[in-house]
């Protein structure tokens, strides 16, 4: 495989796979993908979950079948990943996530909420931005001699079980930064770095200096997430695909100005996006 982490499922933790195709938003191309993989989307224990969104657990069983590449558009989040040969942290990717899949297997992932690995890290989390790094980093040898076992079933009890002991102190300062990250992704209706701070009653700067502390990348990054996830979901749904209605709804200047920030994200325009199904 890549180094990179498995595809991301949607933002409502659930205790068990998802029903139908539905593999969440910055899967792209998702009714393929479910032909290949399966994603279960597990719930953290309470005291975990002041840190950790869900935890993803994919598997794929590929014998006899290519290998699969499956892109993802990131989210503003820090994953730790455990997977053969040894378990990873990967910071956020702003350019596409790439995984490659063969044979069978399966990774369970720890998808932290935006701003929460910054406690772990003790470290401004800008420095993972397009990384990923051994999780024995932060985590020490003990992830690398748990990570097989981690794989086991039941997967999000055994992450519970590493993740309990380790909790850092809670943080405020990541916790209204988490508030600041879901104001953006739950809409497409900001537009503007400038017009985030107004509502948040900050500064463009201590916005930016706090999103690179905690996020990992800047909140116009996010911004301009947000609106892709948008983008692509709408491009695939099946539906009739109207450019110019679709700019004007999220706030791009034209047709041509989301094509370009589209293809640019993506790799194709929207239009060839939507015709691949």
């Amino acid at each position: 495989m890549t180094d990179a982490p498995g595809p991301e499922p949607g933002p409502e933790p659930e205790p068990g796979p998802e029903p139908g195709p539905d593999l969440g938003r910055g899967v792209l191309h998702p009714a393929r993908a479910a032909e290949l993989i399966s994603v279960e989307r597990l719930a953290p224990a309470p005291a975990v979950a002041r840190f950790v969104e869900y935890y993803w657990l994919v598997r794929w069983d590929l014998h006899g079948l290519p290998p699969y590449e499956q892109k993802v558009l990131a989210h503003p989040n820090v994953h730790l990943v455990f997977e053969a040969p040894r378990a990873r942290v990967y910071g956020v990717d702003r350019s596409l996530f790439v995984r490659r899949l063969e044979g069978a297997g399966h990774v369970l992932g720890v998808k932290f909420r935006p701003g929460a690995f910054r406690p772990f890290a003790g470290r401004p989390v800008v420095s993972l931005a397009d990384r990923s790094v051994p999780a024995a980093e932060f985590f020490g040898p003990e992830v690398d001699r748990r990570n097989a076992g981690i794989l086991g079933e039941p997967a999000a009890a055994l992450a519970d079980g590493f993740l309990l002991p380790r909790l850092p102190a809670p943080d405020p300062v990541a916790e209204e930064v988490a508030v600041m990250v879901e104001r953006i992704t739950a809409g497409t209706d900001l537009r503007r770095v400038d017009e985030l701070a107004r509502e948040l009653g900050v500064t463009v700067r201590r916005l930016q200096r706090l999103f690179a502390e905690y996020v990992g990348v800047s909140p116009k990054w996010v911004l301009r997430r947000a609106r892709l996830h948008e983008a692509a979901e709408r491009a695939g749904s099946g539906g009739e695909l109207d450019l110019a209605a679709l700019a004007a709804e999220l706030g791009y200047a034209d047709q041509a100005h989301l094509t370009r920030d589209f293809t640019a994200a993506v790799g194709v325009p929207p239009a060839r996006y939507a015709a691949a199904g």
